[in-house]
């Protein structure tokens, strides 16, 4: 059972690193236009507190033979802090203040629940404590999707959700969900749960409108659009408003005829 145990939090890694890695679309085009444009630091302070929380859970002496989990969220939290770093350089001045804002508030809660657990608890209130906090944020971050699934839902297209996102969103989360019950750990179990149930909504969306995904216009909309995503966020703009490329065309042909018959 230990052995199975191990191979789940081994897949739980191998997934988790792909959903942390999926933004480097997004700032290839950050420093390659030297400028963050309308894209939100939201999803990376978030994930960053999530990876902050969840490693320190997973540490021995807060929570025993959760090794795997710090070793994730360690890795999750240095490349989250990558990201940040990136937006605070290329970020204009307004947007750079609210940053760092978001990343002082970030760094306050995990010290926080860090010291709290260190230096006023012990046993299971020490874990009790860790264990909710991560519970939390990691909730919160496999949560983020819920908008692209809205907008699926609303377009009757997939064109705006990216199927190996969804996919890795559904296998990590299985994969923690069933290391947590292998190790019978509620605070694994729940949010990772949620989130094998979210990637699995996701996947059964695309099942039901891959064949609506429009053929025309889906190179230029959808490759602006993948660089707009943000660990299954999409960002609001005039291509992803729930107006496809068939029906702009439609509009903009009717609009032209209107204009040939007043002339």
């Amino acid at each position: 059972m230990e052995i199975v145990h191990f191979i789940f939090g081994i897949v739980g890694n191998a997934t988790a690193l792909f959903l942390f890695l999926s933004p480097i679309i997004t700032f290839r085009r950050v420093i390659r236009n030297k400028t963050t444009e309308d894209f939100s630091g939201v999803p990376y302070n978030m994930t960053l507190l999530n990876c902050l929380l969840s490693g320190w859970y997973g540490l021995p002496f807060v929570s025993p033979n959760n090794l795997l989990v710090s070793t994730i969220n360690g890795i999750g939290a240095f490349v989250e802090a990558i990201y940040v770093l990136i937006f605070l350089i290329y970020a204009p001045r307004k947007t750079r203040a609210r940053m760092f804002a978001r990343l002082a508030l970030v760094c306050s809660v995990f010290a926080g629940v860090a010291l709290i657990s260190m230096l006023a608890l012990h046993g299971n209130s020490r874990k009790l404590l860790c264990g909710s906090a991560a519970t939390i944020f990691s909730i919160c971050m496999y949560a983020s999707p819920l908008s692209i699934m809205r907008l699926v839902i609303k377009t009757k297209s997939v064109e705006f959700m990216p199927l190996f996102l969804s996919l890795f969103v559904f296998l990590c989360g299985t994969s923690w969900f069933i290391y947590g019950l292998l190790g019978r750990d509620p605070f694994i179990i729940v949010p990772n749960g949620c989130g094998s149930t979210l990637g699995a909504v996701q996947l059964i969306l695309y099942v039901i409108y891959r064949k609506n995904k429009e053929e025309k216009g889906a190179g230029a909309d959808a490759g602006s659009l993948a660089e707009a995503m943000e660990m299954g966020r999409v960002q609001p703009t005039p291509e992803n408003s729930g107006e496809t490329a068939v029906k702009r065309k439609t509009n903009q042909l009717t609009a032209n005829e209107q204009l040939t018959v007043s002339e």
